[in-house]
């Protein structure tokens, strides 16, 4: 069954959609957004980022549609991923980071954003 939204962080419509009997979840329908499409208009370096707070981890609906979209985007010389940033609370200033399963400072985080740090040296 569709679950009904806890929180304000949703449009009119997303809340319409969660109302439709006839696009429920139990019928197949789905849907999630994307948080960030992060890019360097300069580089053309680009990425999608996926933000999670108070620890929160993405649900398996999200992860079959994230990877569904990383796989199309693969080719692209650009792309630079699919990742998921979780915040012990609700930021890098009020709590630790975590960018996908690997804890880093705000400092290591800018310079991901700036396309500089590579996830896949980072020290577990």
């Amino acid at each position: 069954m569709t679950r009904r939204r806890y929180d304000s962080h949703s449009t009119e419509f997303g809340l319409w959609l969660r109302k439709q009997p006839e696009i429920d979840s139990k019928l197949g329908y789905i849907a999630t957004n994307i948080d960030y499409v992060w890019q360097d208009y300069k580089t053309g370096k680009w990425m999608f980022l996926e933000e999670k707070r108070h620890g929160a981890l993405v649900k398996w609906p999200q992860q079959g549609l994230f990877k569904l979209v990383h796989e199309q985007c693969v080719e692209d010389p650009q792309y630079q991923g699919f990742h998921i940033i979780q915040f012990q609370e609700t930021s890098p200033d009020d709590g630790g980071t975590i960018l996908d399963a690997h804890k880093i400072s705000k400092e290591q985080l800018i310079s991901f954003l700036q396309f500089k740090l590579d996830v896949l040296n980072l020290k577990r």
